[in-house]
């Protein structure tokens, strides 16, 4: 996904072999340790022909060939951690690292502290600079959405109506999806609904949505409130800076995006063992910024918990405040400058 990713924004990329060490098939292990030593011999091909002044890796175990590679040429590394809580990976290549950046200062004594005693430096989670200015302007973000998603959001008997945003990445959240089709009588008085159901479930859109159009109860103006795509691209920062409120999972991206979009959030973290995301929830509901509703409890929950919100106003402002106040919209400016820093050290 991020050749994908790094190739549509027309920056040069090249690939390398490289293998997760960690796991229980020990012939798995053993065929992912020659996928790094090749990923190794690689990055220092590579190395040589760009001839760079300074490293930045995100870690991951995909970035331990580069690291080892710059580190043998001499060739200073900055890691970014975008969670709250480091992974195996980060926690090794730190010991390679002259310098780790992270969101916040939370993070900082896995590190050996702040530098220069330890090796972290805090400068926040970089977010797109459209997103920035998006956010200073929701009433203009909602418009722009609609027009990139060629429908309106506010019909004629809608105006005022928060905007829900629900999410899970670009393949979706399963979990998230069934409870927000679910849930849609209950969300759908209350709210407009962009519901980006992610590659994988859109095809199963239609049959949910039909079930509950079918429904009784069902009311002929909810249907013009949603609005379900597969996928939003250079849509997404308008999406998260028009939204009054969201469900999502919680990857780094929150720490970094929803302060800066001033956007409360209902989050359901992956529940998978060595994923951070809980952690990075929990960073936001310390702050009053968010809510958490684990996977298991979708289902029963998230119906509630979005309309408790969407009909407790003064509440919902006072998590908009709350998130505002951890932004960090020059995250990435201090990123660059970190460095630049690194590589004037190098030359002198």
């Amino acid at each position: 996904m991020e050749q994908a990713l790094v190739q549509r924004a027309g920056i040069n990329y090249r690939g390398i072999s490289t293998g997760q060490l960690r796991g229980k098939n020990p012939l798995t292990t053993v065929a992912n340790a020659g996928k790094m030593i090749a990923g190794f011999g690689q990055s220092r091909a590579i190395l040589a022909d760009f001839r760079p002044d300074v490293c930045l890796a995100t870690g991951g175990y995909v970035c331990t060939p580069v690291v080892l590679a710059c580190r043998q040429r001499g060739v200073p590394v900055l890691i970014y951690l975008p969670d709250a809580v480091p992974g195996s990976a980060i926690r090794w290549l730190s010991r390679l690292a002259q310098r780790v950046a992270v969101s916040f200062a939370d993070a900082a004594p896995y590190f050996g502290g702040l530098a220069p005693q330890g090796k972290a430096v805090v400068t926040g989670y970089p977010v797109r600079a459209d997103l920035v200015a998006a956010a200073q302007d929701r009433p203009s973000a909602r418009r722009r959405l609609a027009e990139m998603l060629g429908r309106p959001l506010t019909g004629p008997n809608d105006a005022g109506l928060p905007l829900l945003l629900v999410w899970g990445g670009s393949q979706g959240a399963r979990s998230i999806n069934l409870a927000t089709w679910a849930a849609l009588p209950q969300i759908l008085p209350h709210a407009q609904v962009v519901h980006v159901v992610g590659l994988r479930d859109w095809p199963l859109t239609e049959t949910h949505v039909q079930e509950q159009v079918a429904a009784p109860d069902w009311r002929p103006e909810w249907t013009e409130r949603y609005h379900p795509v597969d996928y939003l691209h250079e849509a997404m920062p308008y999406a998260l800076a028009a939204a009054d409120l969201t469900v999502a999972r919680a990857g780094a991206s929150i720490l970094g995006e929803f302060p800066v979009a001033g956007l409360p959030s209902i989050l359901a973290p992956l529940p998978y063992a060595g994923v951070n995301q809980l952690q990075n929830a929990r960073i936001l509901e310390r702050n009053e910024a968010a809510v958490i509703v684990t996977d298991a409890q979708l289902a029963a929950q998230l119906g509630p918990a979005v309309t408790a919100l969407l009909t407790d106003r003064e509440r919902l402002l006072h998590m908009e405040r709350a998130v505002r106040s951890l932004a960090q919209p020059d995250a990435a400016r201090r990123i660059a400058h970190e460095l630049e820093r690194l590589a004037a050290n190098q030359m002198q």
